[in-house]
């Protein structure tokens, strides 16, 4: 694939996203999508019908990935894409799904990199058939060396600095930081960026983020089991509102907060039952990533120059601005 770069700012996919103010519900990206999405038809591009694959480590259950496909539909129906969308928790399968992207000779890729050893070869695959390739949501220390063209999301071990930070400010002691998949490199800088800032002590907990039966149980033992744990930090929306029943069921004190966000969650941040989360807006991950293959085919163009990443978080909610961002949270946006 040819390598050369025009530098064109970030902010000119950015302000493409303004385009469509929300998202669609078509599973394709045809034509269901582009008469669902509100406000695309003003923006809709008349350019050549082309396919776009979105191949997620979305697992069963989690309701964050709805977001970021919502937004990558908000942009296919504007930019005149079919929106192939797959997903697979398993690095291996995940690639499996690349590689049928690039058997069916789609025009771009956009995909996560929560396990980026296991796609380095499927994703050079793609780049030797001439398929531009870019990165969303996990991998940002991992896009340049893998030769993607682009990377929309946030700098994980920032987010993570940001949030040990905050547990300082509201004097919290001793944390919890809660893992619940494994090996996934985005979900480790998390943790690792909270260690990092927070003064007080830091444990780590493993759980199956796909039994969610067994992410209470498993919560609530080490909150049983440690009453000198003050805060609870899992690094998904669902599994926040879990921890909180977790902590009712341990009689424990501690508080949660979150990473990302759902419509359930801003209740939750309203009522005090999680103090806050860190935003990193998914569905400006997916319509970002989806526009900028649109935007590579049509006009040459490369956000952050092909150099540097799209950062869309990190962005802290909580009751100062809750209330706010509910309104776009209900309608599965943020």
């Amino acid at each position: 694939m040819d390598r050369s770069r025009r530098i064109i700012p970030a902010l000119a996919v950015a302000a493409a996203a303004a385009l469509v103010l929300a998202g669609c519900s078509s599973s394709s990206g045809g034509k269901k999508a582009e008469e669902g999405a509100d406000g695309a038809s003003a923006g809709k591009a008349t350019t050549p019908r082309m396919t776009v694959a979105l191949v997620t480590h979305q697992a069963s259950g989690d309701t964050f990935w709805d977001i970021v496909r919502k937004g990558a539909e908000a942009a296919a129906a504007k930019d005149n894409i079919e929106l192939l969308y797959s997903a697979d928790p398993n690095a291996g399968n995940q690639a499996t799904l690349v590689q049928n992207a690039i058997d069916r000779n789609v025009d771009g890729i956009a995909v996560t990199l929560a396990k980026p050893d296991a796609l380095k070869s499927v994703i050079g695959k793609a780049e030797a058939a001439g398929i531009p390739v870019v990165g969303l949501n996990s991998g940002v220390s991992d896009w340049k060396d893998l030769g993607l063209l682009e990377f929309f999301g946030q700098d994980e071990t920032v987010a993570g600095e940001a949030l040990g930070k905050r547990l300082n400010e509201v004097g919290a002691k001793k944390a919890v930081c809660v893992i619940q998949e494994q090996g996934n490199i985005g979900l480790t800088q998390r943790c690792d960026g909270v260690k990092k800032t927070f003064s007080g002590t830091t444990d780590t907990l493993n759980v199956n983020g796909t039994d969610m039966p067994s992410v209470k149980s498993t919560i609530t033992a080490k909150l049983k089991q440690d009453s000198s744990l003050d805060y609870v930090v899992t690094l998904g929306a669902p599994f926040a509102l879990t921890a909180v029943q977790s902590v009712s069921e341990a009689g424990s004190k501690a508080k949660v907060a979150t990473f990302d966000l759902n419509k359930e969650l801003t209740g939750a941040i309203e009522s005090g039952d999680i103090q806050f989360a860190v935003d990193q807006q998914p569905y400006l991950q997916g319509y970002l990533a989806v526009d900028s293959l649109w935007l590579y085919k049509n006009n040459g163009n490369y956000s952050g120059g092909g150099e540097q990443p799209v950062l869309t978080g990190p962005a802290f909610v909580d009751k100062s601005n809750v209330e706010r961002i509910a309104e776009f949270a209900a309608k599965g946006t943020r």
